[in-house]
């Protein structure tokens, strides 16, 4: 195996990395009018990704890093062909990330209102655009002999790209939901179960239908018991969050996007993007990859820095693994860090720094509950 193929399959597990821990974050995005009757169910919600939310889009920034070093022409290709759709992921991861921070900084209901909408866009977008772009590099897309990417709107939203979009939205809400209920607990947990078995109804049958489309039209023979893996964990996660197996839930879902991933990159090898143009305009692992010397320094710098960027976000989880409930939602303070008027006393105080809520995770420390 060449450097090259070692870095395809660097860069596929970086993305099913974000897949997996994104994918409960925008999950929880999704849900949050659906699952928050009101404002403190919200801030459960949120305190619950709270901590974790921002240190998974690393594995975002670092998946297209890698994709950029390793393999410029595939990264040029990609992002410049497919700009209108990347670009409004950007916009949306863009305004979740600032809802995070500013949702707390006013006291009334008009103001978190409106962060919870732009929470709830810079969740659904891209759950369904990543989708939607995978699917079509599987696909392929109109391409020169100069890599440039002809494609139109028309073009990437075919009928097995517009279910791409639908499989990792409902897959991803479903993700979700399943982690709230597992993090959360009270009315918050009694709805996301419910939530769960919604999602599910409809990520059961899409995921199935999409994976079975893949493996058939784009599919190699080693990816076919991945792609039965992650139907078979996608149905399990549904049938154990039926059934209040929470921790077991949440395990067979984060399987089912790790093995979905896999499926996709590995219909995709040895192409990094396929040209519906002509084969012979192919971007593959080999003309599309960086020189040996610079992939020999990429991998010598992964090998040292990625597994301590693991260790420290497993610890990170590890400290922050307790359940969130109402009750450990102080008053949200308004803007410029006064109290409101209807701070209720024996509530508990806000605790410093690092959540999403405006600066409110007093849930998202572990709590001994």
């Amino acid at each position: 195996m060449e450097l090259p193929d070692i870095w395809f399959i660097a860069i596929a597990v970086l993305w099913t990395g974000y897949f997996v821990l994104e994918g409960f974050d925008f999950g929880v995005g999704i849900l949050l009018p659906l699952v928050g009757r009101d404002d403190t169910d919200r801030r459960v919600m949120i305190n619950a990704i709270g901590p974790v939310w921002d240190g998974n889009e690393v594995w975002l920034i670092t998946a297209a890093g890698a994709m950029f070093a390793a393999f410029p022409a595939w990264y040029a290709s990609a992002f410049s062909g497919f700009y209108l759709p990347l670009l409004i992921v950007l916009l949306a991861l863009i305004a979740r990330g600032v809802a995070f921070e500013y949702r707390g900084k006013g006291d009334t209901d008009r103001w978190r209102a409106w962060w919870d909408r732009a929470i709830v866009f810079g969740s659904t977008a891209p759950a369904v655009l990543w989708g939607v772009f995978f699917a079509n590099l599987v696909r392929g897309v109109p391409m020169d002999a100069d890599g440039i990417v002809t494609a139109g709107i028309a073009d990437l939203l075919t009928p097995y790209a517009l279910l791409g979009g639908l499989t990792t939205l409902s897959l991803f809400t479903l993700h979700g939901a399943v982690f709230l209920t597992l993090k959360t607990s009270g009315p918050v947990r009694v709805r996301a179960r419910a939530a769960a078995l919604r999602s599910a109804a409809v990520a059961v049958p899409a995921g199935a239908v999409f994976l079975a489309w893949t493996q058939y039209s784009y599919g190699a023979a080693w990816t076919l018991p991945v792609a039965a893996a992650a139907a078979a964990a996608l149905a399990a996660g549904a049938l154990l969050a039926a059934n209040g197996r929470e921790g077991w839930s949440f395990t067979a879902t984060a399987v089912a996007i790790g093995a979905a991933t896999a499926t996709l990159f590995g219909s995709l090898y040895p192409a990094v993007l396929p040209s519906t143009t002509g084969a012979t305009f192919d971007l593959t692992v080999d003309n599309a990859s960086s020189s040996p010397y610079t992939l020999t320094v990429l991998s010598w710098v992964a090998v040292v820095f990625l597994p301590l960027v693991m260790a420290y976000q497993a610890w990170s989880y590890w400290v922050f693994r307790k359940r969130v409930t109402r009750e450990q939602i102080a008053p949200a303070p308004a803007y410029g860090g006064q109290e409101p008027a209807h701070a209720g006393a024996g509530e508990g105080p806000t605790a410093p720094g690092g959540a999403a809520d405006g600066g409110t995770p007093p849930a998202a420390r572990p709590t001994g509950d």
